[in-house]
Formats: C-alpha cells, sequence, structure tokens
C-alpha cells in the first residue's frame, strides 16, 4: 500500500474514510446489517465487541480482495468474496472464544453470520475489487468504524435504559426501575427507529443549510 502522491489524493482517502462514519454510515444512512444491528446491541459489550469483530473482518477482506481481484474470474467473484470473508471470520471468531469467552457465547451464532453481513459482501463488489489496496483499506475501516458507532449508539442506550448500567457498571443504585423492554427485541426496534428518524432529520438539516448558503 503505498503512501498519498500528492494533496489531492489524500483528500480523496481522507474522504473515503470518513463517509462511512457518518455521511454514509452503513446503519444509520444506508439500513445495512439490520440483523446483529437488532440482535445483539441489548448491552454494550456485546455491541463493541460485534463491531469491532465486523470492521476487522471488512479491513481484511477489502485487503485481500483489493490486492487479488484482477486474478479473480468475473464467473467466480462472489463465490471468491464469501470464502475469504469466511476465513476471517473463522478467525475472528476463535480469536474472541479464547479472549472473551462469556461474549462469545452471548454473541453466538450472529458472529458466524458475519459471513453474509451485506455490508461485507457490498463493499468487496462495490468498491475493493476495483480500488487499490490503500484505499479499499481505508473505505473498510471508515465503514466498520461507522457500523461499531451505530451498535455502540444503540447497545450503550438500551443497556443504560433496560439495565441501568453502562459495561456492566451499575449507574443508578438500586433505587432505579429499569425499562426491560429495552433489553428485549421491541425494545432495539425502537431504539433504532428512534436514532433512525434523529439521524434523517440532522442530515436534512444540514441540506437544508447547504442549500441556503448556495443561494
Amino acid at each position: 500500500m503505498n503512501a498519498p502522491s500528492s494533496p489531492a489524493e489524500a483528500a480523496r482517502l481522507h474522504a473515503e474514510f470518513v463517509k462511512g462514519l457518518w455521511r454514509e454510515n452503513p446503519v444509520f444512512v444506508q439500513v445495512l446489517g439490520m440483523c446483529p444491528t437488532l440482535a445483539v446491541t441489548n448491552s454494550a459489550i456485546n455491541a463493541l465487541a460485534m463491531g469491532a469483530a465486523t470492521t476487522a473482518v471488512l479491513a481484511c477482506s477489502s485487503l485481500l480482495v483489493s490486492l487479488l481481484g484482477r486474478f479473480i474470474p468475473a464467473q467466480v467473484r462472489i463465490s471468491t468474496y464469501v470464502i475469504v470473508i469466511a476465513t476471517f471470520v473463522t478467525v475472528v471468531d476463535f480469536v474472541l472464544q479464547a479472549i472473551l469467552p462469556d461474549v462469545h457465547k452471548e454473541l453466538g451464532a450472529f458472529l458466524a453470520l458475519i459471513v453474509v453481513n451485506c455490508l461485507i459482501l457490498g463493499r468487496q463488489e462495490a468498491f475493493a475489487s476495483k480500488n487499490p489496496p490503500l484505499a479499499a483499506v481505508l473505505d473498510a475501516l471508515g465503514m466498520g468504524l461507522g457500523f461499531l458507532f451505530a451498535l455502540l449508539c444503540l447497545g450503550a442506550t438500551r443497556e443504560v435504559l433496560g439495565n441501568g448500567s453502562l459495561f456492566g457498571i451499575d449507574l443508578f443504585g438500586p433505587a432505579f426501575e429499569p425499562w426491560v423492554v429495552m433489553v428485549l427485541p421491541p425494545g432495539g426496534f425502537l431504539m433504532l427507529g428512534l436514532i433512525l428518524l434523529l439521524f434523517s432529520w440532522r442530515l436534512q438539516r444540514r441540506a437544508a443549510a447547504a442549500a441556503e448558503e448556495k443561494r
């Protein structure tokens, strides 16, 4: 991966990285990866672990696909991408099982389902296979961190409201009456809907302000 050769190239690479954090956030804007977003965000630690695992798989897969893209026949490209992704998912699964066995158990089958996360497969087809390694990795890191940010927003909010804790640390004492619904599936849908509404409102305000400045 070569360093940027000009300020314009550096600016382009910076844009590729930051777009996934906010402007093209995979959850709040593109609405991708809804299965893990709703299923594992009942606590902040689960959300952080799933987001980090997804980011690692996405970055490693994008690097390899970018390096090998020209050698992969068009007829088998999707199958090849799935094999590459599955390989890194297996590595991440074993690492998480060794380091954080309790979190690994909580994530359960959803960790293995990273293989079919449309966010990861979509970035391989739409970006990594058509761009050089550095751009592919920066795009992957931006999208992965944007995904992690979204999961952490949901997981932290649901844990605070549903358990009165954050990362397992009690915040309000025994007098707090938890909103149990927040750590149940309906709470995931409700909180996601509220955050999507807030995110959409914020983006619309920024677009309106930008349009006003051009007048």
